[in-house]
């Protein structure tokens, strides 16, 4: 059961931004001072948030040390990923594990949708215009029944309504229920969600950027991002919220 405003997203108010602030205003979820610009978060906690600011141009690995522009990590030299691009908002640490967490598995919609604007503020300059939708990572029907909600699609939602693009969940399906990712090596991680995915349609000549909240070793988001090349796509981005070290 998701927390906080899920009675109000029932009654049909979700896309009523002015009366959703009415109803609930903005509290930071991190100190519990007012929120600002509309978002559940105070400026100063903003400040301290962990943000992805030098990191490889092509898998979004943060750098430890700064370097130029464009500069791609060692991992994607060797072997280039099959997604174009990743961006992601935050550093997977400070207070973002305690946010994505609140949105995974606590139910907090609030949690998910300042995550979303976060994301989206991100990416904003960055998107391409030829962008045509975006894909959030799928769960195992078994295991979102049990959840109650796909944190990456709540977290997609927000997204695509602040930057106005579409949000297809079902181009894809998770047909495998693979056990959890977490505490598995790279490899391992690879070989659990490998044909997990299955394209529902053709997508030839698709632009599409695939949406999640945590990125660690880059697994799922290779996997489901070859399952839709193979089906045709263009171009596979992806947009997540965090990255892992």
């Amino acid at each position: 059961m998701i927390e906080g405003e899920s009675a109000v997203w029932k009654l049909g108010l979700g896309g009523d931004r002015r009366l959703l602030d009415v109803l609930f205003p903005p509290t930071c979820l991190l100190c519990g001072a007012p929120g600002e610009a509309g978002r559940d978060l105070c400026a100063g906690c903003a400040l301290d948030l962990p943000y992805n600011l030098r990191a490889c141009a092509r898998c979004a690995r943060p750098f430890p040390v700064p370097l130029p522009d464009g500069a791609i990590c060692g991992d994607c030299e060797r072997r280039p990923p099959p997604f174009e691009v990743c961006l992601t908002a935050f550093r997977y640490e400070g207070a973002v594990p305690f946010l994505i967490t609140g949105a995974k598995f606590r139910g907090r919609l609030n949690a998910a949708r300042l995550l979303g604007q976060c994301l989206a503020e991100h990416v904003r300059e960055s998107a391409d215009d030829r962008l045509e939708a975006l894909v959030p990572v799928p769960l195992h029907p078994r295991r979102q029944r049990t959840r109650g909600y796909n944190q990456a699609l709540e977290i997609a939602r927000v997204t695509g309504r602040e930057l106005s693009i579409p949000i297809e969940p079902r181009l894809v399906a998770r047909t495998l229920a693979t056990p959890p990712q977490v505490g598995l090596t790279a490899r391992a991680r690879r070989r659990n969600i490998r044909g997990a995915f299955k394209a529902m349609e053709d997508l030839k000549g698709r632009y599409l950027a695939i949406v999640d909240d945590v990125m660690t070793t880059g697994g799922t988001v290779s996997e489901l991002s070859q399952v839709l090349i193979d089906a045709g796509a263009a171009r596979v981005d992806v947009w997540a919220v965090a990255r892992t070290l």
